[in-house]
């Protein structure tokens, strides 16, 4: 016979360990979702962390966020260095999916709006598996070495040093001081009247002189297969696609953390986010991909 007594306690408990997994989850979605550039991946990772959560005895649980954090990390490692092949394959540049900040709670802090950009987000593709984990757990996390050391599983000195070289490899094009939203906007609207009318002149004096402009198609829509580079070559290319297809519908949306621009541009969907520093964009991202734009893509 069972016990409606202990079946009671049996319920509380897993509401009560269920509940602590919840407290913690936009903060290890947040995580995974640095680690790997994709919502979907991180979603799969945080699920495996509850399954993981659920046969753990909380006795033996000191610390659950501590504990949470690990388990994701080393999920996400995994599921990185898969993914990296999966990468070098892909159709044209593989950019992250973008997203809302709001998945992810408050950002709380510089380094957390940081490490969330796009641009960041991109440019941590560079780095190793190790190296992303360092980087994101000290910088966006603030954890100490010593406990960096025993979630990636890596000597303190050796962590230190990953740290070091992916901020040396990150350091061009991590800004601080990036615009506020407001000067942001404005910049974008700028940017979308010279595209519009063909004003290569003004969109040319928006743009470094290194801009680059990446285009993820994925093989499912047409799409720039290699990188534009140069001031004058991506000026080039966008006012070429303006009097080609034409802009369509646009709309100011937010994508990690920054406005970005929702377009349909030959029939097709669009976000482009923007490295926007000094006052000028000095990268363009736009996904076209249809299976990345589910998380951004705005309300009728």
């Amino acid at each position: 016979m069972i016990d409606v007594m202990d079946t009671r306690e049996d319920a509380a408990g897993g509401f009560e360990e269920h509940g602590a997994f919840e407290e913690h989850r936009p903060l290890l979605l947040g995580l995974a979702y640095r680690l790997l550039g994709s919502m979907w991946d991180a979603e799969d990772a945080v699920q495996e962390a509850y399954l993981r959560w659920t046969r753990t005895d909380p006795a033996e649980v000191e610390t659950p966020r501590a504990y949470l954090v690990t388990i994701v990390t080393r999920l996400a490692l995994d599921q990185l260095r898969s993914a990296r092949v999966t990468r070098e394959a892909y159709t044209g540049p593989w950019l992250p999916e973008p997203v809302s900040a709001a998945a992810f709670g408050p950002l709380e802090t510089a380094e957390m709006t940081d490490t969330l950009a796009y641009a960041t987000l991109h440019m941590m593709e560079r780095l190793s598996p190790p190296e992303r984990a360092v980087f994101v757990l000290r910088e966006a996390f603030e954890l100490p070495y010593e406990e960096i050391a025993r979630i990636v599983g890596i000597p303190v000195a050796t962590c230190r040093q990953h740290h070091r070289r992916a901020a040396a490899r990150l350091a061009e094009g991590r800004d601080r001081f990036r615009p506020s939203t407001a000067d942001h906007t404005e910049l974008l609207g700028r940017f979308l009247d010279a595209a519009r009318g063909g004003d290569l002149a003004a969109l040319t004096d928006l743009l470094a002189e290194d801009v680059v402009a990446w285009n993820d198609g994925g093989g499912k829509v047409r799409a720039a297969l290699r990188p534009v580079q140069g001031r004058d070559a991506v000026a080039a290319f966008i006012t070429g696609l303006g009097a080609r297809y034409g802009f369509g519908e646009v709309r100011i949306v937010e994508a990690n953390g920054a406005p970005a621009l929702w377009t349909h541009i030959d029939g097709h969907e669009q976000l482009t986010a923007f490295d926007v520093r000094d006052g000028r964009v000095h990268g363009l991202f736009a996904v076209l991909n249809p299976d990345k734009l589910g998380r951004v893509r705005p309300a009728p």
